[in-house]
């Protein structure tokens, strides 16, 4: 293997000298945009829409916009993904292969994104610009003899009535591996198709002194809970005892920082930490500069994209877009700035919402990082809560109590009075006294709008403390432990009350 790492490393060496950094953004979007549009002119949706006639307009962008509304899932679903099961052509060229199931973090129930092969191509093509990055990290050749621990949803892809097959979308790419993966894959096809969650885990740490781990990816939270496993039943100090050219950990899926801490402690050595952009709907962007967390976008792998402000111009005060929202190119967009993201993709998603909220932390190159969702924003009585603002404040929370706080739910619900109060639940091993006090005084500090409610509708602030186990085991009984599950940050009232509920049990 140590030959193949001197390879590998000067591969990236010479990719890195080969590839330009000089195209134009808004430049290399337009043509994303032109090549979309003419692959998907004779679909249903082309045709309804007239992506022949826009094909010859002198100002692309423009007309796209003006002719093609913009659709959440729930339009896309029922005007045009429903029909695709039973016909072809219908958003892009042909019949999807798969489709992804999605419940995110917000859905009462799943969503269903189709899968097309030229989408699953665009996706390896993103990895790989993600995997040539790494010359830029100057990582030793230790890091490419050694293998890649992907922690997925399950491989094992189930179908439905009309012969499509269905799972979680890092299931889907997992099963899609070509066979010569398994040379540096782990934990390999048939570990990774165990559908039970601890069954899968149990086993990942049945086998993980036989393999050389240099790089994991996956969501925190289950990474984290995975190397604990793997680290109590060999009775470790430290998971580099067992990989010790463990280098790189890919995240995603939530917000990184407050799992930081307790990632540093399991690990024997600093690892370098990248943070990836990989939703059912695409692989939006991934780190690709050294000692930053902001992540480059991907604008020429199959995807346009489009931004709505999130202030006044695109949203209202409860963070829903508004019926004629203002939309910017990436030519347009300004650093600092926050942004509704919306994609046109070869899977045949076009002006969808995918509800994140994006900040550009530079132009040259486009770089962003995740602020939150726009289903996190909580502002029912006008508190005006970004996710990242919450994150923060549970983030100095913790730092004062020198403790961690990984997850955490909040929900306005009312109380015996009718009042609205926010009810917080952190997953902790603190104790509950004084936390609500602490943590009303640290939102008040770091927002003005929250300090403005406090005092008018919204009467009080309550803390709940549960520990991990409790925390799993309601995901258990939704059926979300492990894979794409990512923590529900805010709430609905109903959904806090069953968490509540079952937390009260003995």
């Amino acid at each position: 293997m140590a030959i193949l790492g001197k390879l590998v490393k000067a591969g990236l060496d010479i990719t890195a000298k080969l590839q330009s950094s000089d195209e134009n953004p808004q430049i290399e979007q337009e043509n994303q945009l032109r090549e979309l549009l003419t692959q998907a002119k004779d679909t249903a949706f082309g045709k309804y829409y007239g992506f022949q006639e826009m094909l010859k307009s002198d100002d692309l962008i423009n007309a796209f916009r003006k002719e093609v509304p913009i659709f959440n899932y729930d339009q896309m679903h029922a005007q045009w993904w429903s029909r695709q099961e039973r016909l072809e052509d219908i958003t892009w060229p042909g019949k999807p292969d798969f489709f992804a199931r999605s419940s995110g973090t917000t859905g009462k129930s799943s969503k269903r994104i189709p899968i097309t092969n030229d989408f699953l191509a665009s996706m390896k093509s993103v990895g790989t610009s993600m995997i040539n990055s790494l010359h830029d990290f100057d990582f030793p050749e230790t890091l490419f003899e050694s293998e890649v621990l992907m922690l997925s949803s399950s491989a094992r892809l189930e179908k439905n009535k009309h012969g499509f097959e269905e799972g979680e979308i890092s299931g889907i790419n997992v099963s899609n591996f070509p066979d010569w993966y398994e040379i540096f894959y782990r934990p390999g096809k048939e570990i990774a198709a165990i559908s039970d969650w601890d069954k899968r885990v149990d086993a990942i740490a049945e086998q993980a002194p036989e393999w050389n781990i240099g790089a994991i990816a996956g969501i925190p939270s289950w990474v984290l809970l995975m190397l604990q496993r793997i680290i109590q039943k060999h009775n470790l100090k430290h998971i580099h005892e067992i990989w010790p050219n463990f280098q790189v950990y890919a995240s995603g899926g939530v917000a990184f920082e407050t799992y930081r801490e307790d990632f540093e402690a399991i690990c024997g050595k600093p690892i370098t930490i990248l943070d990836t952009y990989l939703a059912s709907e695409g692989f939006i962007s991934y780190t690709g500069t050294a000692n930053t967390m902001a992540m480059k976008l991907a604008l020429h792998h199959g995807y346009f994209f489009e931004f709505i402000p999130f202030d006044k111009r695109g949203v209202d005060e409860t963070g829903e877009l508004l019926d004629d929202p203002e939309v910017l190119g990436i030519g347009e967009v300004e650093v600092g700035q926050e942004y509704v993201l919306l994609l046109s993709s070869c899977a045949g998603a076009w002006r969808y919402v995918i509800g994140d909220v994006i900040r550009f932390e530079s132009k040259d190159p486009p770089q962003i990082k995740i602020t939150g969702r726009t289903k996190f924003f909580l502002n029912v009585v006008g508190s005006q809560l970004s996710e990242e603002k919450m994150d923060k404040a549970i983030l100095k929370l913790a730092e004062s109590h020198q403790a961690t706080i990984n997850e955490y739910m909040v929900a306005a619900i009312k109380n015996e009075s009718g009042d609205y109060i926010h009810q917080w639940v952190l997953v902790s091993d603190l104790s509950p006294e004084g936390l609500a006090e602490e943590l009303d005084q640290l939102l008040k500090d770091a927002n003005k709008n929250y300090s403005v409610a406090r005092s008018k509708a919204l009467k009080d602030i309550q803390v709940t403390v549960i520990s991990k186990d409790q925390y799993t085991d309601f995901l258990g009984t939704t059926n979300k432990k492990g894979g794409q599950t990512k923590t529900p940050k805010v709430m609905k009232e109903e959904k806090m009350k069953s968490l509540l509920e079952f937390i009260s049990q003995p």
